[in-house]
């Protein structure tokens, strides 16, 4: 943002008595005073407001840009920015040499430059702006780092400046150092009618000299430099310090020209730069004051208003309020108001208003407000009042902004009255915006005569006599007069004498606003009591449905824990069965064992009944295991117990027939049956044959559906499934993952897929490291991987269903 602005000097002069009237000087002094610098500071009180659509949109885009860079980096602020200005345009003489203070600040300045341009364009797809200003920065690190070096923050020559400078200066601090020597034992040396009290080796006319008593002169001899105020004191250079003195004043001599030849050479350096350098200065101190704007608008929560586009000014129906009300009522506050946030939003600066503001770009500002009686050009306050109003009605135009404060008063009220509606009727027509204070009655009709005037007012509380600064528009304001003469003590038979001398008019008007008030008085306490009830049901309506989501809460959670706990119950039974089932194992085989041994022993002569007692054993072992296998289906697919059935019933032998469809229960699978006999059977599923008890088989339905694991030892589930290579996990909760995750697998392997593609997404990784657990335990998968840069990178899991060859 480019804040030297031009003026038109046709209305600089009207411009700048209105600024000032609007106290816009002060308003920029309070802004100027978050700057960092002098030079940001100075740049904000030149602020002016520009006049062009753009230039205002520009600017309060590049500051609201700032804010937005403020606030994402709270700890920056603007570098040191010395004020150069002078040493630069120095610079540009050819031959002049800078002071070695002048040519530390350059080093300051070129410090900055470099830090500022660096701060900034790290962010420079968030805030173009400021990245542009940013581009107008110099960096000369080199140069940077020479000046650095050469001069220290007092702004001394220091030893590192050049080889020569370093010598030389080791070679006087030697000499004053010997020489200071000698001085000192030749002082200590001397007897006491010739030596001074506690006198030291001091400089006079920049030599070094011993101070001894008047009367010893001809004995110490020297060169005698100085003396004391009383006279009795000499200070004299010794014959033997003379030309050890000359030496060091050579040497001071020395370096005092190679002190000027630095420089020398260091302005030559800086001066093909100075061009740059004062674009630097600018744009460091430009930066600073749009910090300064920035840091206003955060403190002030300020908003970027929008601007009124120029084609649409022109349609809007009010370009004249008229506000009348009571005296200390706030309606000078209101038009300083009004003046003062069009010119700080037109000269780059967010003001302190709301979101939904809009406002438009006036051309100029012409400005009433005040006593303007001057004594020396003999004007009275309504000479002076005129005289600013024949300007207006001369200057102003169809982009101008008029504020009028007490118009038509200090005079006649009825020719003045006259005089004003003439003047508002006018501007009415001729002006973008027109805002009038008045405390004449006749004026408040002027809204019926012309569309574009409209009344308002600021509210007054009557109970208080203090204004509450809300304008009412359409509406015009009672004076309170008479109430304000009561309160403050006015005799009872004095006011009703005003009273009754008031016109009919007046009083008529006086009483429709006094009814007016009370009603919106009325109204409002309605408001109130509306918004005070709609708050308290809010307030139930909210607790009702706390209550109701904490009464879903723990229905909720009692299920989850009725769930729990039945899984935790069939896991136990499970288990135990389990153990049943092995132990009942066990015990057919040991009494098989003993049985075998025990018919073997039988003799043949009742092999029949040996026969008989063979199939009611195999019968028992069918049954026995019948009824633990039964029990662990049922336990595993959480049914209730069937009916018991007799021995006959359940024989597994004649439940069958080759080629049935039946269900492992085991297993929950369902294959065909190709082979039964007493104690075993051979059923194939999906292509493969196992061997299994008749006792875990059940005749499956026609069309059943297919029992899918969930993963977790004990619960069955049977969704029906779509196979398909891929299955998406995102937005799933960690606990969530495994049933999903297993019915997909499940169904991949029974498709024959060669591999499942999990989709589990980046997040936290989470989801992928509990993908990558059940994966790991599930014996199925011979391997997995992460997927690549085209197959979703680590947000995707591939499963590899089939061995690699």
């Amino acid at each position: 943002m480019n804040l030297d602005q031009p003026d038109s000097r046709a209305l600089e002069s009207a411009r700048d008595h209105a600024l000032r009237l609007i106290e816009f000087p002060r308003a920029l002094d309070l802004i100027a005073a978050r700057a960092t610098s002098a030079l940001g500071a100075e740049r904000v009180r030149a602020l002016r407001p520009w006049t062009e659509h753009a230039a205002v949109e520009e600017a309060l885009a590049t500051t609201e840009d700032m804010v937005s860079y403020v606030l994402r980096t709270p700890e920056w602020g603007p570098p040191p920015i010395p004020n150069v200005r002078a040493a630069l345009s120095r610079l540009g003489v050819d031959g002049s040499v800078l002071e070695s203070l002048a040519l530390r600040d350059c080093g300051v300045l070129l410090a900055s430059s470099r830090r500022a341009r660096q701060d900034v364009r790290r962010r420079t797809e968030d805030f173009g702006r400021i990245a542009a200003l940013a581009d107008r920065l110099l960096v000369q690190e080199a140069l940077e780092e020479r000046l650095d070096r050469s001069i220290d923050p007092a702004g001394e020559l220091t030893d590192a400046a050049s080889p020569e400078l370093s010598r030389l200066r080791r070679s006087l601090r030697s000499e004053r150092s010997s020489l200071v020597a000698r001085l000192e034992r030749f002082t200590g040396e001397l007897p006491d009618r010739l030596r001074v009290a506690d006198a030291s080796v001091t400089v006079r006319a920049g030599r070094y000299c011993v101070p001894v008593r008047r009367g010893g002169r001809s004995q110490v001899g020297g060169i005698v430099h100085d003396e004391s105020a009383s006279t009795q004191t000499l200070f004299v250079e010794p014959a033997f310090a003379i030309e050890p003195m000359n030496r060091v004043r050579e040497l001071e001599l020395a370096e005092r020209r190679e002190i000027q030849r630095i420089l020398a050479e260091l302005s030559d350096t800086l001066r093909p730069l100075v061009s740059e350098l004062s674009e630097s200065l600018d744009a460091l101190s430009e930066l600073d004051a749009l910090f300064a704007l920035a840091n206003y608008a955060l403190d002030h929560g300020g908003t970027r208003p929008k601007l009124i586009p120029e084609g649409e000014e022109a349609g809007y129906r009010a370009h004249q309020v008229l506000v009348s009300g009571p005296n200390a009522g706030g309606k000078t506050v209101l038009l300083k108001a009004i003046g003062l946030l069009s010119a700080l939003a037109q000269s780059g600066v967010i003001p302190p208003v709301g979101e939904t503001t809009s406002l438009p770009v006036f051309d100029s500002f012409f400005a009433i407000i005040g006593d303007e009686q001057s004594i020396d050009a003999s004007l009275s306050t309504f000479s002076a009042q005129i005289g600013n109003l024949r300007e207006i009605l001369e200057s102003s135009d169809g982009r101008s902004l008029v504020l009028v404060d007490e118009i038509g008063s200090n005079t006649d009220p009825a020719e003045g009255g006259a005089l004003a509606a003439a003047v508002l009727l006018r501007l009415s027509s001729q002006t973008a915006l027109t805002v009038v204070s008045t405390h004449l009655g006749e004026l408040k009709t002027l809204a019926g005569e012309e569309p574009r005037i409209v009344n308002a007012s600021l509210q007054f509380d009557p109970a208080t006599l203090r204004p509450t600064y809300r304008l009412l528009r359409d509406r015009p304001g009672r004076s309170y007069a008479l109430e304000i003469s009561q309160r403050l003590g006015i005799a009872a038979d004095v006011l009703e004498v005003a009273r009754a001398r008031l016109s009919e008019g007046s009083r008529a008007l006086e009483t429709v606003l006094a009814e007016l008030e009370e009603r919106e008085d009325e109204l409002n306490r309605l408001r109130g009591t509306l918004e005070r009830e709609r708050a308290v049901m809010t307030e139930e309506r909210t607790v009702l449905d706390e209550e109701k989501a904490e009464a879903t809460r723990r229905s909720v959670e009692l299920k989850d824990r009725e769930r729990a706990a039945e899984r935790e119950a069939r896991g136990r039974a499970e288990r135990y069965l389990l153990d049943a089932r092995r132990d009942v194992e066990e015990t057919i085989s040991t009494l098989q064992e003993g049985f075998g041994q025990l018919i073997a022993e039988l003799p043949d002569s009742i092999a029949g009944e040996r026969e008989a007692l063979v199939d009611k054993a195999r019968t028992a072992a069918r049954v026995a295991r019948r009824a633990v296998e039964s029990s662990l289906s049922e336990v595993r697919s959480g049914a209730p117990e069937p009916p018991e059935e007799s021995e006959a019933a359940v024989d597994p032998v004649r439940s069958f027939d080759l080629g049935d469809r039946v269900q492992v229960a085991s297993l929950a699978e369902v294959g065909r049956l190709v082979t039964l006999e007493a104690d075993r059977a051979v059923v194939e599923l999906g292509g493969v044959r196992m061997t299994v008890s008749p006792a875990v088989l059940r005749i499956a339905p026609e069309e059943p559906e297919k029992g899918v694991r969930s993963g977790r030892k004990g619960e069955w589930r049977a969704p029906s499934l779509t196979v398909s290579s891929e299955v998406d996990l995102r937005g799933l909760r960690v606990d969530e993952i495994e049933p999903a995750l297993v019915p997909a697998l499940d169904a991949a392997i029974q498709a024959d897929l060669p591999r499942l593609r999990v989709i589990h997404g980046k997040g936290t990784g989470a989801l992928r490291e509990r993908v990558r657990q059940l994966l790991a335990g599930d014996a199925r998968v011979p391997s997995f991987r992460l997927g690549t840069y085209r197959e979703g990178g680590i947000g995707v899991t591939v499963v590899e269903l089939t061995e690699s060859d």
